[in-house]
């Protein structure tokens, strides 16, 4: 069977200012794999994210997600289409109780099956959130916030979830109960583009990866190969 392409960049380009921070790239993920956006900070992994929802404008080139024009979309728009971000330093709503969080991640949503579906899936991977619904989000620790930002995406019953640095400043532990849910969502069928730091772990998990160095894709191929790369581990992803 053929594969389906859920997301296409086609010669992106992101300028702020005189700077252009994406120099043309191009990006092609499968339906149901995970991608991952490797490099150095400043490389524009987190623009290429931002820029697919909406939040940051094109300056040339196309985004497609199922074959429909996406570019330059208002960002509300792109997340009806079935995009999702978790971003980067998690921005929870922190005066608002994590129930609030989740209620706040539906807002697109209007049948009540789906929103239900949802909260049964969130609940499901994270058991320990319907404990804390009550509890201002706040005052939850390091590692249930990453957990709420990614369940709060979730809640919007997306066919593309973005991830940006779920693992950052997490203790090891946490780490890998993280790395073991985003896999879980993508037996569930949910397609993943994750930008980490943590880029060995990541490709454990990936299906497919992109190294981007200061705004081009220096480098991609299947994750199993990128992983036994051993000059790109050493120039690109950190020692073993």
């Amino acid at each position: 069977m053929a594969k389906k392409t859920a997301l296409l960049i086609q010669g992106l380009k992101v300028r702020y200012g005189p700077i252009e921070a994406l120099k043309g790239i191009d990006i092609e993920v499968y339906e149901g794999s995970v991608v991952a956006l490797l490099g150095a900070n400043g490389a524009g992994k987190t623009t290429t994210l931002q820029t697919i929802s909406g939040l940051v404008p094109a300056a040339e080139g196309k985004i497609s997600l199922y074959g429909k024009d996406i570019t330059n979309k208002e960002a509300e728009a792109i997340a009806a289409l079935g995009i999702a971000q978790s971003p980067e330093g998690r921005q929870i709503f922190a005066d608002l109780t994590v129930d609030e969080n989740l209620k706040a991640g539906s807002f697109i949503l209007r049948d009540r099956k789906i929103i239900d579906r949802c909260y049964q899936r969130v609940y499901r991977h994270f058991p320990l959130l319907k404990e804390r619904g009550k509890q201002l989000a706040g005052t939850l620790s390091g590692g249930e916030l990453q957990m709420l930002a990614i369940a709060r995406a979730l809640m919007s019953d997306p066919k593309v979830l973005l991830l940006d640095e779920p693992s950052l400043g997490l203790a090891p532990l946490i780490v890998q109960d993280i790395f073991k849910i985003i896999g879980e969502i993508k037996k569930e069928g949910t397609t993943v583009v994750i930008v980490e730091q943590n880029a060995l772990q990541t490709l454990k998990i990936a299906d497919y990866g992109y190294v981007l160095d200061l705004g081009r894709i220096n480098i991609h191929g299947e994750a199993s190969s990128l992983i036994k790369d051993e000059r790109l581990i050493e120039a690109y992803l950190g020692s073993r």
